[in-house]
C-alpha cells in the first residue's frame, strides 16, 4: 500500500506558483518599472551625461565606499558583541540584547538628530574630540557613523543563531588535542561562522547603500564631499527631473545587483568548503 505525504501547506506546484506571483509583485515588478522608465525616458547619451556628472560620480564612490567600510566594521564588532551575548552570563545582557534592535525600531530621522546630538562639535563625544582637531559629524566620518549604527543589527542577529547551535564539544576536543584557543577559534569556530558572517555583512552593505534618513542630518551634504547617492536622488525629484533620478537608481541598483551576487557567490563557496549545504 502507497502513502502520500502529508504537507500542512499546499503542494509544490501552489506555492511555487505563489512565491513567484508575491516575488514579481513586490520586487521584480518596481525594478523593471524602474529601469523600462529610465530606458524610454533616456537615450544612451543623455543616461551617461547624467550618471557621469562629477557630483553623481563622487556620490556613487562615498555611498558605497561608506557603505563597505561601514559593513566591516559591523562584521568585526558584530562578531565580537555577538559572542559576548551567546557565550558569556552577566548582569544586564538582555537589556544590552534588546538594545541591539533599538535601530530597527527608531525611524531613520530620529537616528539621524540623535546621531548629531552625540558626535556633533557641542555634542557629547563631538565636544570631547573637537579641541584635538578631530571632527565625527557633517562630513564623511559622520556618514560612516550613521551606516555603522543602523547595519549593526544584521550581523549581530544573524550570528547568534549559529553561534547558539556550535558544537562546544569540538572546541573541547580540540583544547584536549593540545590546540591553544587561537588554533580552536581559526580551526573549529570560524569556518562555520564565515557563511553567517558574509550574510550578514551583506544584509548591512544592501542596507546601508540606500540608507537616507539618518545620514543627512550627520552628512553636511557637501557638493563633492559629504553628498551619498540618495541625497542625488532626492535632488533630482525635487527639480522634477524624475528621468535623471531613475538613471542615478538604475545605476546603484546595478551595482547592488552585482555586489550581492558576488557576496552569494563566496557565501556559497564557504558553506562548499565546511561540508554544508549548497545555497
Amino acid at each position: 500500500m502507497r502513502f502520500r505525504s502529508y504537507s500542512v501547506l499546499p503542494g509544490f506546484a501552489p506555492t511555487l506558483g505563489f512565491s513567484l506571483l508575491y516575488l514579481s509583485l513586490m520586487v521584480l515588478l518596481p525594478l523593471s518599472a524602474l529601469v523600462l522608465f529610465s530606458v524610454t525616458q533616456l537615450s544612451a547619451a543623455e543616461f551617461w551625461q547624467v550618471v557621469s556628472q562629477p557630483r553623481v560620480v563622487a556620490s556613487f564612490k562615498l555611498s558605497f565606499g561608506a557603505a563597505f567600510i561601514a559593513a566591516t566594521l559591523n562584521a568585526l564588532f558584530g562578531l565580537i558583541l555577538s559572542w559576548v551575548l551567546v557565550r558569556y552570563s552577566f548582569p544586564g545582557r538582555k537589556l544590552i540584547d534588546t538594545l541591539i534592535d533599538l535601530p530597527f525600531a527608531m525611524p531613520t530621522a530620529v537616528s539621524g538628530i540623535a546621531l548629531c546630538a552625540i558626535f556633533a562639535k557641542n555634542g557629547w563625544i563631538g565636544g570631547l574630540l573637537a579641541p584635538f582637531g578631530i571632527e565625527l559629524a557633517y562630513n564623511p566620518a559622520g556618514i560612516v557613523i550613521a551606516l555603522t549604527f543602523i547595519g549593526l543589527p544584521f550581523v549581530v542577529r544573524t550570528l547568534q543563531p549559529v553561534l547558539k547551535e556550535s558544537e562546544r564539544e569540538l572546541e573541547e576536543a580540540a583544547a584536549c588535542l593540545g590546540a591553544n584557543r587561537l588554533q580552536t577559534f581559526v580551526r573549529v569556530i570560524w569556518p562555520g561562522l564565515v557563511p553567517a558572517l558574509l550574510t550578514g555583512f551583506a544584509l548591512a552593505f544592501a542596507r546601508a547603500i540606500g540608507e537616507y534618513g539618518s545620514v543627512i542630518f550627520i552628512a553636511g551634504n557637501l557638493p563633492m564631499v559629504s553628498e551619498i547617492a540618495p541625497l542625488m536622488i532626492m535632488s533630482h525629484l525635487e527639480e522634477f527631473d524624475y528621468a535623471g533620478a531613475s538613471a542615478i537608481a538604475v545605476v546603484m541598483l546595478a551595482f547592488s545587483f552585482v555586489l550581492l551576487l558576488l557576496i552569494n557567490k563566496l557565501q556559497a563557496w564557504s558553506w562548499q568548503r565546511i561540508g554544508g549545504v549548497r545555497t
